[in-house]
């Protein structure tokens, strides 16, 4: 990645990430922004056409891969968005890559989460209820109905720069 496309690229996820956690809201229009640079970063690494499928299929793979979690009522749009809108800037591989992290550190925030909002005995009963029944995780305490508390586009920020940035951590 261009050191001045990987410093936008990066930038803008950092962006967007202090925005989730002051205001829990991931803007549409840096969505949009980082999208449409991704298209335009992917047509200038190949040819336009495969550069441009390359982008489209890294946005479908990013969200593909979190689609599932919304649906379920875990993650905001924002944050399915703002993935898919760094998948245009990954392609599908890295994309994919990302996402795994991003999971990885997405579950590692949400138990340091539970831990603060709940205290350790509560964290531990909410997770071993949890692993018999999932659908208590998707309407957290002192959280909106469908809306979680937990800033979750940290955790997607961090997925896609550690995948822009070092490329192969864990799909080689």
């Amino acid at each position: 990645m261009g050191m001045l496309a990987g410093v936008t690229f990066t930038a803008i996820l950092l962006l967007a990430a202090i925005g989730d956690l002051q205001k829990r809201r991931i803007p549409n229009r840096l969505v949009a922004t980082l999208a449409l640079l991704g298209f335009a970063f992917s047509v200038t690494q190949r040819p336009v056409l495969p550069g441009a499928l390359h982008g489209l299929e890294g946005l479908f793979v990013g969200l593909a891969c979190w689609l599932p979690f919304y649906a379920m009522g875990w993650l905001g749009a924002g944050d399915v968005k703002l993935f898919a809108a760094a998948g245009a800037w990954l392609g599908p591989m890295r994309s994919l890559e990302g996402a795994l992290i991003g999971a990885l550190v997405g579950a590692v925030l949400a138990v340091l989460w539970m831990l603060k909002s709940q205290g350790v005995r509560n964290a531990v009963q909410t997770l071993g209820m949890a692993a018999g029944s999932p659908g208590l995780l998707s309407s957290p305490a002192g959280g909106e109905k469908g809306r979680s508390t937990l800033p979750y586009g940290v955790a997607i920020a961090t997925g896609a720069i550690c995948a822009a940035w070092i490329p192969g951590l864990l799909l080689g």
